[in-house]
């Protein structure tokens, strides 16, 4: 059994209602249902909720919600680990090799496509974990920080005057989805590790939206995606 789980707590704050609000036409958490229902790689997809009308606009999208996240796990310090583990726990999910797709709810540029590809790249690799992750824009060797006074200075000094081909390439979470065994997410494994592969996305398929900013740059993008 493969089985998609979609965190979604009511309690955004610096985006109040982000996980429903209308992104070009439909609740952001939209787009990662529908993803994930025209993969055709799920015989689950689950939004994980406390709230009840993050539940309504789910199940209007395809989604089920067999149950309601508790307020202990629903604040700003629980972690997505322990999100899916409870919800493996009331899906009664007893099978450790089944894998999980942990799917973002603010993931507008995920598509079908994209979990088809990463789904049998997991399955093929025999990895614990499975994560979208794309390259930083700039070197982070040379990354800046304000201090005291306002005055500049380099967080690595002593890369002041090496040219940026020579530095190693770095990578962040892209914020889209995690594959992992339900064993991986039951036992809490570190994610960074060995065991985790890799699924590298392109930058202009990755924008987080954690501020109304990032919000307005993410529908940019995607109008002009939607364009090529």
């Amino acid at each position: 059994m493969t089985i998609c789980i979609i965190p979604a707590r009511g309690g955004s704050k610096r985006i109040p209602r982000k996980n429903i609000k209308d992104f070009l036409g439909k609740p952001i958490i939209a787009y990662s249902i529908e993803a994930a229902l025209s993969s055709e790689r799920f015989d689950n997809v689950i939004v994980s909720t406390d709230d009840s009308g993050i539940a309504d606009v789910a199940q209007q999208h395809g989604a089920d919600v067999p149950f309601v996240r508790p307020a202990e796990l629903s604040d700003d310090f629980s972690t997505t680990s322990s999100v899916v583990k409870h919800a493996l726990s009331e899906l009664q999910s007893t099978n450790s090799n089944e894998k999980v797709c942990c799917l973002y709810a603010t993931a507008p540029f995920v598509s079908a496509e994209i979990l088809r590809e990463s789904c049998d790249s997991f399955e093929a690799s025999g990895a614990t974990y499975c994560l979208s992750v794309t390259t930083f824009p700039f070197p982070i060797q040379r990354a800046l920080r304000i201090a005291e006074g306002s005055r500049l200075f380099m967080f690595e000094p002593e890369n002041a005057h090496k040219r940026s081909q020579d530095f190693e390439e770095a990578y962040h979470d892209a914020g889209q989805f995690c594959w992992g065994t339900a064993s991986a997410f039951n036992e809490e494994l570190p994610l960074y590790s060995e065991w985790t592969l890799p699924y590298l996305l392109p930058r202009y398929l990755v924008q987080d939206v954690d501020s109304i900013e990032d919000w307005e740059k993410a529908e940019a993008m995607f109008k002009v995606n939607q364009q090529t």
